[in-house]
């Protein structure tokens, strides 16, 4: 386990007051545990940026009716085997269904499945997290 450093950061009081309130809204135990978060999230989004080996997660919502789309989806994610992880088939109703598919592999690959994924006809909603082994 690494050991902790402390540093001091001298921030306006209106900040300072900012960052108090999302320590309580967001329910975290300290200040600390939320400047942790912001860093470890602008360092994913910077591995992101200069398209460095990450981790996504697309979720989409479609019709399953929609045989031709269900077999576009599986053809994707089977030609990119490299890139999906797993995923993930949920019915939420009669007719729509999300689908949470887990990627892996460099971040401009990534966006670009996601973009094929999502643009095809028929998916309603489609939305890509990005994330990224915590080094920290």
């Amino acid at each position: 386990m690494e050991k902790s450093v402390r540093f001091c950061v001298s921030l306006h009081e209106s900040l300072l007051e900012e960052l108090d309130k999302r320590v309580i809204r967001r329910g975290y135990a300290s200040r600390s545990e939320l400047v942790r978060d912001l860093i470890r999230d602008l360092l994913s989004q910077e591995k992101w940026e200069e398209n460095q080996e990450v981790i996504g997660v697309l979720s989409i919502i479609y019709d399953h009716h929609d045989k031709e789309l269900v077999y576009r989806l599986l053809d994707l994610q089977h030609k990119h085997h490299v890139n999906v992880l797993c995923s993930t088939h949920l019915h939420l109703d009669h007719h729509n269904c999300l689908e949470v598919i887990v990627l892996r592999g460099m971040a401009e690959e990534l966006e670009s499945l996601a973009n094929q994924i999502g643009g095809l006809r028929g998916v309603k909603i489609s939305k890509l997290s990005r994330v990224c082994l915590p080094e920290l």
